[in-house]
């Protein structure tokens, strides 16, 4: 059971974490579609993942290059440049800690999101 309920969290964080992207994404580059959104938060997790293992333990440099590595698929998945990545990320977090604050209160979910650095 304790596998499905982890499936089950990863699901809806993930979701909730391609909400946030394609808020940004709709706001900074005119992109309305959220599976693009989902497939972009998967890829962001997984890569924030590997660079943040494989460098995130260096002392400032680390936590840096993991974030310009999430960048980097925000850029790669959506027109613009680096500096419409940085903003799409930016509303992305923030879209994502409304609406984790509004499920928190409700008592329906912790602070947490699958593919949203730092929630």
């Amino acid at each position: 059971m304790a596998l499905v309920d982890s499936l089950i969290v990863f699901a809806v964080s993930l979701l909730i974490g391609a909400l946030g992207i394609y808020v940004g994404a709709r706001t900074v580059a005119d992109v309305d579609d959220y599976t693009y959104a989902i497939v972009t938060a998967l890829i962001g997790a997984i890569v924030w993942g590997v660079v943040g293992f494989f460098v995130g333990w260096i002392p400032l440099l680390g936590p840096v290059l993991t974030l310009l590595a999430y960048l980097g698929v925000i850029n790669w998945r959506y027109p613009g440049g680096w500096l419409d990545s940085a903003l799409i990320a930016l509303i992305a977090w923030v879209a994502v800690l409304v609406v984790l604050y509004v499920l928190a209160l409700l008592d329906l979910t912790t602070f947490g999101a699958v593919g949203i650095p730092g929630t």
